[in-house]
């Protein structure tokens, strides 16, 4: 499927590879953020797009000189990392509740963190720089070290998958942890504050922006780089510990080699060069697919993830989707759905089925292969996958 536009007056177009209309609210966030003037080209909005926080979940926006915190959102460099093991399924025959008890137990989720703080963690560059951010976290250094090298909550898990080939895949979905949100809420805040004194008359205050040049944007371009690089070294620590787990159980401790190994971002923002021009491209629940990028789509717990490769599609500025994207929002999720329905949905996978993780019933997300349909023009993938063990944020 190729995009079609969104047919509503604004600024700029709104192009979208959704199979659905949006809703009332979805048009009013897109129009919103298509009206701002520094807003390049036009606006993208991926299959999986739903209501976000000033911008759309699964929307694309390129921008000249300026840059919207709270567009990138409070999970910043949130993404995926998967590695495909020189395995087969047959393998993890009868191994599967003791694999899942031993990564439970390696990688601290929800709101835990490391007891101790291990050699790579302590010896990562990036602390070098932890005294340059923002002063609102200068008292947060212990905590984000405990944190590198945990998962978090909400959607974030981690799972052991295998391919249409019996190959066995390691995946995980986490970002920045409480040092991210912190920095982005910081910066956000700052940005609000600024519209308020300009008297600025935004169409929503969660769209207050930073102009290049000025010493708020270079602070927060700073922050937000240092998140993000925190972010993808947080998912190797916990991909290491992963791997490790899967190599005691499956090759007697014997340290293997990935056959191919991904970690992308899906909410972050990037000096990146579209259609001849520099611009800054913000992607809020959304994968960089440039030709050749490799990337992670996965789906909801029970369904099937897939490995892609980008098609470098400039009509969205070499995006594509970060997921299935919910279908209704996780309060919901607990009322209409029961424990039952739970066990039922994700029968044959080896996971927590208990209220805690009710919001993340299969059935309040978006059927994946529709969403994979809607954008053949924007990857092709390279392998399809089905969990086997799933451990909930």
């Amino acid at each position: 499927m190729s995009h079609k536009s969104v047919p509503f007056a604004t600024d700029k177009p709104v192009l979208s590879w959704a199979n659905h209309d949006l809703a009332p609210q979805e048009v009013k966030m897109a129009q919103n953020v298509a009206s701002l003037p520094f807003v390049f080209k036009h606006v993208s909005l991926m299959p999986d797009v739903h209501l976000g926080k000033g911008a759309l979940v699964g929307s694309v926006v390129a921008t000249k000189d300026a840059i919207v915190p709270a567009a990138v959102g409070v999970d910043i460099g949130c993404g995926m990392c998967a590695i495909k093991m020189p395995f087969q399924a047959k393998q993890l025959d009868g191994k599967l509740k003791k694999i899942r008890k031993d990564i439970e137990a390696a990688i601290p989720t929800g709101f835990d963190e490391n007891k101790s703080v291990e050699t790579s963690v302590q010896n990562w560059p990036g602390w070098k720089g932890f005294k340059d951010l923002h002063k609102g976290v200068q008292d947060r250094d212990r905590k984000a070290q405990r944190q590198l090298g945990s998962l978090g909550g909400g959607n974030h898990f981690i799972e052991v998958c295998v391919d249409t080939e019996d190959q066995v895949w390691l995946m995980l979905h986490s970002g920045s942890r409480n040092i991210g949100n912190k920095l982005a809420q910081c910066h956000i805040g700052t940005a609000k504050n600024l519209a308020k004194l300009a008297e600025e008359k935004l169409p929503d205050p969660d769209l207050s922006y930073f102009v290049k040049g000025t010493s708020e944007f270079e602070s927060y371009w700073n922050d937000l780089q240092w998140a993000q690089a925190y972010a993808m070294f947080n998912r190797e620590v916990m991909m290491a510990r992963f791997k490790r787990i899967i190599e005691k159980h499956l090759a007697g401790g014997k340290s293997t080699k990935p056959l191919l190994s991904v970690n992308c971002h899906h909410n972050y923002a990037e000096k990146e060069t579209h259609y001849g021009e520099e611009v800054y491209v913000t992607r809020k629940g959304a994968v960089r697919a440039q030709t050749d990028d490799y990337g992670i789509i996965p789906g909801s717990m029970g369904a099937k993830s897939y490995i892609v490769k980008g098609k470098g599609n400039h009509a969205s500025f070499c995006s594509c989707s970060h997921g299935a994207g919910r279908l209704m929002s996780r309060s919901k999720a607990k009322r209409v759905y029961s424990l039952d329905d739970l066990i039922q949905q994700t029968e044959g996978i080896e996971c927590r089925k208990d209220k805690g993780v009710l919001d993340e019933i299969p059935a309040a997300y978006k059927p994946i292969e529709q969403v994979m349909a809607n954008q053949d023009d924007l990857v092709e993938v390279v392998a399809t996958l089905r969990q086997v063990v799933c451990v909930k944020g």
